[in-house]
């Protein structure tokens, strides 16, 4: 079954992540974002070792956010920019083909070990199968 695995964030943890502290987040050190990212290249590569990894990727900061919806006359409204700092966004996602619900738990356990400085915000990883059509909902 496939599932997608995504990780969330705030503006704040992005801008902790570029050395700007904050009351929500201490400031990472280049070496902190390095170790992440080294971890996290680590768990694709298993998972493409495995065959279990469809994509991965991580996504732009909320400030980097277009919302665009219906307005009242029928035409778009386009809205730049991220809702409330504190607001957790998705951050970056896996798809992944697993054997079993349990298969991706263990992923996502791994993933919420993520290295990162004292003091920075833990946010939880969220799994959701995805739908294979119309009828699975």
């Amino acid at each position: 079954m496939k599932y997608l695995v995504m990780v969330r964030g705030t503006q704040q943890d992005y801008d902790a992540m570029q050395g700007k502290g904050s009351e929500h987040s201490v400031a990472w050190s280049p070496q902190d974002v390095q170790t992440m990212y080294a971890y996290m290249q680590a768990v694709n590569d298993d998972l493409a070792e495995t065959g279990e990894l469809i994509d991965a990727q991580g996504l732009a900061e909320p400030a980097r956010i277009r919302h665009v919806t219906l307005g009242g006359d029928g035409s778009a409204v386009v809205t730049d920019g991220p809702y409330g700092e504190t607001e957790e966004m998705p951050a970056g996602y896996w798809v992944l083909e697993c054997a079993s619900l349990e298969r991706v738990t263990e992923i996502a356990d791994r993933v919420t070990r993520c290295p990162q400085p004292e003091g920075a915000p833990v946010h939880p990883v969220e799994i959701r199968p995805v739908l294979d059509g119309a009828g699975d909902i």
